[in-house]
């Protein structure tokens, strides 16, 4: 099936619209502002809208939101209705999260987001086969002069913009392999999936090089690193929350992983004699997270953070998580946040 794109917004505004379409950078937001929407190419689309309670905070509701986001890309960009597909035996398929990268700045990062802020989100899609797809996003602040244009790889990857937050999505085809299971996800994609006119990246940027390593290591970061030093451990147990980690197919939300992750952070912040006020204030410049597998609703996950410095930057820290089914031994999730902190503790 083929989406149907509402149009901008701004398309339809009054006279006092700008010519480029977008509202003047003095303009005040009207009250109760609608999101635009509008596809910019073959592969990309692009928003703008305001920052509401349901996607900001200490939380993984933006996390979600921008997992929200990429469904709707595809959605438009692909030919296929992603909340609602079905595999070639009729059986309902999801385009499950697997890799999960937010780069940001002290400048711009997700935890400054805030009631009212409008921002403008440019989503491409990349081809990774009939099985997965990868989008970016860039997001700035309303009138902060991010072109209406694609998601470039060069700058996503190579120059990113201090003023811009990125996220970078790669998803792939899952369906169950037994019924009222979520281990055994086996892969399945929608037969109307159509991804042959979206553009491939080069191969120095394929998520691959980085999810390898956290299959395999069980961190993105190279512990041996001799710019950092290992400063505290922890470790517990964690019960699957069914009133808050179920999504709406009975698979473990991907968003609140994060939190799981969050939560470790916080654990170990904890130990090392900071302060929850400082927590709260910490800046996230870098977050990866593989999703190795999913998990049944009555699950508990065994998991252990562990917290490096940086020799040179003692604000810098690296913390790594890892969350495995206790009773399998089986990794279910990895991530790797580097972070700045105005409170160290030597």
């Amino acid at each position: 099936m083929t989406a149907t794109v509402a149009e901008p917004v701004a398309d339809t505004a009054p006279d006092n619209t700008a010519p480029d379409n977008t509202a003047p950078e003095s303009a005040a937001p009207s009250r109760g502002e609608q999101p635009e929407f509008a596809v910019v190419d073959g592969h990309s689309v692009w928003r703008r809208l305001t920052v509401r309670p349901g996607m900001c905070g200490h939380n993984s509701l933006f996390v979600g939101q921008v997992g929200d986001w990429t469904w709707e890309t595809v959605t438009a960009l692909c030919d296929t209705n992603v909340f609602a597909a079905r595999d070639a035996d009729g059986n309902p398929t999801y385009l499950a999260f697997y890799y999960y990268h937010i780069q940001g700045s002290p400048e711009f990062h997700h935890g400054g987001l805030t009631f009212g802020d409008r921002i403008e989100v440019a989503s491409s899609s990349f081809d990774y086969g009939s099985e997965s797809v990868l989008t970016l996003h860039r997001i700035s602040r309303s009138g902060g002069g991010s072109a209406r244009t694609a998601v470039d790889p060069v700058e996503f990857f190579e120059d990113p913009r201090p003023d811009c937050l990125y996220v970078q999505n790669f998803n792939r085809w899952v369906t169950r392999s037994a019924e009222g299971s979520n281990v055994g996800l086996v892969k399945s994609s929608p037969p109307d999936f159509r991804h042959g006119h979206l553009p491939t990246l080069p191969a120095r940027y394929s998520p691959r090089l980085a999810y390898k390593q956290a299959r395999t290591s069980h961190t993105f970061h190279d512990v041996a690193d001799p710019g950092f030093h290992q400063v505290g451990t922890a470790s517990f147990d964690y019960q699957i929350d069914i009133t808050r980690d179920i999504n709406g197919v009975g698979l473990i939300y991907f968003a609140s992983y994060f939190s799981i992750v969050d939560r470790a952070l916080l654990k170990l912040w904890r130990r090392l004699g900071r302060s929850d006020a400082s927590f709260l204030t910490r800046v996230v410049t870098d977050h990866k997270l593989c999703y190795l597998g999913n998990a049944d609703a009555d699950s508990v996950l065994r998991v252990s953070v562990q917290a490096y410095r940086s020799v040179d930057d003692p604000r810098h820290e690296v913390f790594t998580v890892v969350a495995t089914d206790r009773t399998t031994g089986r990794a279910i999730a990895v991530a790797t946040i580097h972070l700045t902190t105005p409170e160290v503790s030597r």
